[in-house]
């Protein structure tokens, strides 16, 4: 009997068949370059500048990165990377190739102009563990579906979630103490978690509103802190997003998901008793509209915990920034205390705000449309190409002609940078002016302004995002008339503070403020 193991039995009929699939692949993607380069010649693409790093793979800027964000400077850094290898570039990552960009024209290109060219690309298996499918890791018609379901919560529902949104800067008021120094960003935190849980489930879940969820809302909020910032580091290792995956990752997604099921559990029950008074009921809540979709848990889960993240965290940094830019800029505060004192009062007495009221008020407005640049929501984002494209400019020695984009290929784009350029906003850029938005060169800005995205995927919730900003700002101003920096605090000029980057931008310093009623 041939006693001859297997593998060398057949090692030459192996051999042979590796070689085959190998040559297969190679001629493959031999034939793709050269659909790749015709593509590029018809259409006059360039090539790109590569970014400034030095090691193979660009391990040194990845090690950058992380060491920058461990010193909560990782904005500074990609700042620092853009001075360096300019406003549009291909960079070489982990053997991947992708462009990082803060060109108008591109941005317009991936968001708007060439949509259908573009979907998320890793985003979904970076985000699942933690936010599951939902409408913010959803491309094609499950994110349209996902999206016509929101749409009619801010469509349908102004009056209700007004006076919500009333009532939880009322509760947030209330916590403040009468004069003294206070970190306002976790209340700011809390008050966007009040109103975003009311626009899920017609019902606030926040401490403001009660004091028997205040330990589970701590959990959660340190919890969903921690699996934000794993994600925010899965993004970054591309590809290798799966060696974030340790048990405090593990945790923190247990955790956020606990606390959301408990929700949507208590939904479920509450749709099963179909009394009178529920089907009279005008207002929109969007867990009722979904749990005519589907009843599964994790599916409302995973839906829930996205907008979440949407209108929780986005809100809540708004907030906090503007306290911490007017506390430094008193002459900016005298002069929206002015407009405020004009247009509703100030003091204990003053009547509130209406959302027409506030509309009036325009350098309110001002004040948050600055605050939106130099800390924009979602201050970094990327697409995937879907098919083979091209960026409008980037390419060639002056950066004016196309750039080639390779189906796989990520474009990303960096809004907190773009919205720092001096060739755009003024020598004076990196500033806190909100007067530059009254001057002309301002007028048609564009896509070089981009706070809330831009085109089909543009942000559902930005109006009333700005409401509830704007409502919090005025009522708060006019209990406590006088903000200022804590004595002893030193100054830092904008865009030195530590940052933390997630999702979102947020001070890793918090929004300490000395508040006085007189």
């Amino acid at each position: 009997m041939d006693q001859t193991p297997f593998l060398l039995h057949y090692r030459y009929p192996i051999f042979v068949t590796i070689l085959l699939l190998l040559g297969t692949k190679l001629w493959k993607v031999y034939i793709n370059n050269q659909a790749d380069q015709q593509f590029a010649s018809q259409h006059g693409c360039k090539p790109l500048k590569r970014w400034k790093s030095s090691w193979p793979f660009g391990l040194d800027l990845l090690l950058k990165a992380f060491r920058y964000a461990r010193e909560e400077r990782i904005l500074a850094f990609f700042l620092t990377v853009v001075e360096e290898s300019g406003t549009t570039f291909e960079q070489s990552l982990l053997g991947a190739r992708g462009i990082d960009t803060i060109d108008p024209e591109n941005i317009e290109a991936v968001l708007s102009k060439n949509f259908d060219d573009y979907g998320l690309g890793l985003r979904k298996p970076h985000f699942f563990p933690l936010m599951g499918s939902g409408i913010f890791t959803q491309d094609g018609a499950e994110w349209k579906h996902s999206r016509e379901l929101l749409r009619p919560q801010f469509s349908s529902n102004r009056f209700q979630n007004y006076e919500q949104l009333k009532q939880s800067v009322q509760n947030l008021i209330a916590c403040i103490p009468s004069s003294g120094v206070v970190d306002l960003q976790p209340l700011f935190f809390r008050l966007t978690f009040d109103t975003t849980t009311f626009l899920l489930f017609g019902r606030s879940m926040s401490a403001l509103s009660s004091d028997d969820v205040a330990g589970q809302e701590s959990e959660f909020a340190e919890a969903f802190q921690v699996g934000q910032d794993y994600l925010s580091h899965r993004g970054r290792l591309g590809d290798f997003y799966w060696l974030m995956n340790d048990s405090t990752f593990r945790k923190a997604c247990r955790t956020c998901h606990r606390f959301v099921d408990n929700a949507v559990a208590k939904a479920l029950d509450d749709s099963k008793q179909t009394t009178a008074e529920a089907k009279d009921r005008k207002q929109y809540i969007f867990i009722d509209a979904l749990i005519q979709e589907t009843q599964d848990p994790v599916v409302l889960r995973s839906q829930c915990l996205n907008i979440l993240l949407a209108g929780r965290d986005t809100t809540a940094c708004c907030l906090s920034w503007t306290f911490r830019l007017l506390a430094r800029h008193q002459k900016v505060l005298d002069k929206l205390r002015g407009e405020i004192m004009t247009t509703v009062g100030i003091g204990e007495d003053a009547p509130e705000p209406t959302r027409n009221e506030l509309k009036r008020m325009t350098y309110l407005n001002l004040v948050i449309k600055e605050v939106l640049r130099l800390y924009p929501s979602v201050p970094v984002n990327s697409r995937a190409a879907l098919r083979t494209t091209v960026l409008p400019v980037g390419g060639g020695e002056n950066g004016k002609s196309p750039v080639l984009v390779r189906r796989g290929e990520a474009v990303g784009y960096c809004v907190y940078a773009m919205h720092r350029r001096k060739d755009i906003y003024g020598e004076d850029a990196e500033e806190f002016r909100p007067e530059r938005w009254e001057e002309e060169s301002m007028k048609d800005i564009g896509w070089a302004y981009l706070p809330f995205n831009g085109g089909p995927r543009v942000c559902l919730g930005q109006d009333f995002a700005i409401a509830e900003a704007a409502y919090a700002i005025v009522r708060i101003i006019q209990m406590f008339p006088r903000v200022e920096v804590p004595e002893g605090e030193a100054g830092m000029k904008i865009g030195e503070e530590k940052q933390l980057l997630t999702l979102v931008v947020a001070s890793a310093e918090g929004c300490k403020v000395s508040l006085k009623r007189v």
